[in-house]
């Protein structure tokens, strides 16, 4: 049966993300198989594209075809952005963590073969698209990783080996200097593991040094039990992926990096395990922060932003033009939000608008939470400046943002983004993403943030 009957007969109806694939087929494009993909309703949105891409690739790879032709020539009117897209979806869902298994697969790499009139646009955007899904995979390669091969000093070495031959420098604190820095939080965080922690700094100036950076900011909790205040058994092998916001920065930077923006960004890193053990850090413990703010630590499973207050001290100290901080910071998120949207903090409307833009750009979903007064007044002390967990119930991802808020300079552009819904198994959301492992996400958004500030 001819592929028109097969449509005419309803075997195939261009649902969204839909495929059609006929073996050994005879006909129409010379081509021995064919593979029909349907854009529902959304063929004016560039993450459909993406989707619909990734849905084609796992069709092709489950008939075991690793080798695909896509005809620019049948695509008049393609826009960018849409082609983007579509390349992006192939890329994110050939990814795989198999390099631990001892009979990794074997199965041959998939090519795929671009023909036809390809505009300057859109060689651009096939180059861009190549950029991003190679800086996602290395985002999420470093969230698969177990902690035990991704300890904070590993953490750091896997940074130095990807940036080696690029224009970007990483500086390394171990925990002597990290002591020197008077870096309170990240220490108290690390008092109880028997691996010490690492304050990373990676540094990339693509233009004059005298421009204000981007900097970035990246919780690196490589492995989170929650100390004293332990964690459930159930599921804590999933803490591992406490460092994707680690991860979202080192990709984030590896994208800017790689496509040579003309923007000075640093990203700093705060890598540590929170570990329970006779030297941790007790409930009722206080401690001093770089900014001389002290806090008392109600909770030792609220430990993320004790790090993160402090590489955003030293972040504020860089003179940024803006400061983005990402981490897996709470369980509220995903309470409010789920794992579809990433809940952003920012009390710069300015800035809100540059994050939607980018957001919208990239494809990633994201939505602006509340975050005011009431909120800072929840989370001061009783017996120092700051307590590490609310005074009051709820609200739980809005006051964490407000904690983190005493650590940035006043006047400075600040947002936080809380991925704790997104940064994993979000297989059964996009389909270019694992069932399981880690999304890589915000890479993509931070990459087009990167780009409307050099635009």
């Amino acid at each position: 049966m001819r592929w028109r009957e097969l449509i005419q007969n309803k075997a195939f109806e261009a649902q969204f993300k839909e495929c059609l694939f006929l073996r050994k087929h005879q006909g129409d494009y010379g081509a021995e198989h064919l593979i029909f993909a349907g854009l529902g309703s959304r063929s004016s949105e560039h993450e459909a594209w993406r989707q619909v891409g990734a849905a084609i690739y796992r069709t092709l790879v489950g008939n075991k075809i690793y080798k695909a032709l896509f005809n620019l020539d049948h695509f008049k009117n393609l826009q960018a952005d849409f082609f983007r897209g579509f390349i992006e979806g192939f890329g994110l869902a050939d990814y795989r963590f198999d390099e631990l298994k001892s009979k990794r697969r074997q199965d041959p790499e998939f090519e795929l073969l671009i023909t036809g009139k390809l505009l300057p646009d859109l060689q651009k955007m096939l180059h861009e698209a190549q950029i991003v899904f190679s800086a996602v995979n290395v985002a999420r390669r470093l969230g698969d990783l177990p902690s035990n091969h991704l300890t904070p000093s590993k953490l750091a070495l896997e940074s130095q080996r990807l940036f080696k031959n690029t224009q970007a420098k990483v500086v390394v604190w171990d925990l002597a200097r990290i002591k020197k820095e008077r870096l309170g939080g990240l220490i108290a965080v690390s008092k109880g593991s028997a691996e010490e922690p690492r304050l990373i700094q990676i540094e990339y100036y693509g233009t004059k040094s005298n421009q204000p950076p981007l900097v970035l900011v990246g919780k690196g909790l490589t492995f989170d039990s929650g100390g004293i205040s332990i964690k459930p058994s159930a599921g804590m092998e999933e803490m591992k992926f406490d460092m994707c916001g680690a991860a979202a920065v080192i990709g984030a930077v590896y994208a800017i990096v790689s496509a040579k923006l003309k923007i000075n960004i640093i990203g700093i890193i705060g890598a540590t395990e929170n570990m329970p053990s006779g030297s941790a850090t007790k409930p009722g413990d206080v401690y001093t922060a770089r900014n001389g703010k002290t806090v008392e630590v109600n909770n030792t499973d609220a430990e993320g932003r004790l790090v993160l207050g402090e590489c955003l001290v030293l972040a504020s100290e860089r003179k940024p033009q803006m400061i983005l901080d990402v981490a897996t910071l709470t369980g509220a998120i995903v309470v409010a939000l789920g794992n579809t949207h990433t809940g952003y903090f920012t009390q710069s409307n300015e800035l809100k608008t540059k994050i939607e833009k980018a957001a919208e750009a990239s494809g990633e979903w994201v939505w602006h939470m509340p975050l005011c007064d009431y909120h800072t007044e929840d989370m001061k002390g009783t017996y120092a400046d700051l307590n590490n967990i609310s005074a009051n119930k709820g609200a739980g991802s809005a006051t964490a943002a407000a904690f983190l808020e005493q650590f940035v300079t006043e006047n400075i552009r600040w947002a936080h983004f809380d991925i704790a819904g997104t940064a994993w198994a979000v297989g059964n959301r996009l389909n270019y993403c694992s069932a399981k492992g880690a999304s890589g996400v915000m890479v993509r958004t931070f990459y087009e943030l990167a780009k409307s500030v050099v635009d």
